[in-house]
């Protein structure tokens, strides 16, 4: 199993992750889409091959073809709005009106349920750190009915996983 894989090969001081991985990925405020999908997006937006090969092999056994593509299709296109927002939200007023002008049809027609690509996105939006992007998920994946637990625990998977790239990337420079 690829999440065994992540989890053996991590040192001694990433021993915080190693078990964070493991509770999350046998998380009960999830169901199994929304929690592969989640941690198939967030392995994507680390940019980290070895995290993004090993969970996306093991979410290939979770996930069905659809699910797994829109949830690389929320971490790009997140990729994408999450630059954009931030910009216009740090240039100001006078950007407020201006037209974002690229395509994102993905988010009307993700393949899967509103609330589950939704909930991905909010996921690497964090990462992203996109606040714009983060509350509009957030506020979306709510009135889809998802709970404040839910939206947590895939905040949580975020951050593990975007630290699993981190400790990858510096085992590999050593």
């Amino acid at each position: 199993m690829s999440i065994d894989n992540l989890r053996s090969s991590l040192p001694e001081y990433a021993k915080d992750q190693k078990l964070n991985l493991g509770s999350l990925t046998r998380s009960t405020e999830l169901n199994e889409q929304q929690l592969w999908g989640t941690l198939l997006a967030t392995a994507a937006a680390t940019q980290n091959d070895t995290v993004f090969s090993e969970i996306a092999e093991e979410a290939k056994e979770h996930l069905s073809d659809e699910a797994f593509d829109a949830a690389l299709g929320a971490a790009t296109v997140m990729a994408m709005n999450n630059v954009g927002y931030r910009a216009k939200s740090w240039l100001g007023e006078d950007y407020a009106q201006v037209k974002f002008g690229l395509r994102m049809n993905i988010i009307a027609k993700p393949g899967v349920e509103k609330a589950d690509f939704e909930l991905w996105s909010l996921a690497v939006s964090s990462m992203n750190g996109c606040e714009h992007c983060t509350i509009a998920h957030d506020k979306t994946v709510r009135e889809e009915g998802l709970t404040k637990e839910q939206v947590w625990e895939a905040v949580k998977i975020a951050a593990v996983v975007q630290a699993i790239a981190q400790v990858t990337m510096i085992e590999a420079a050593r």
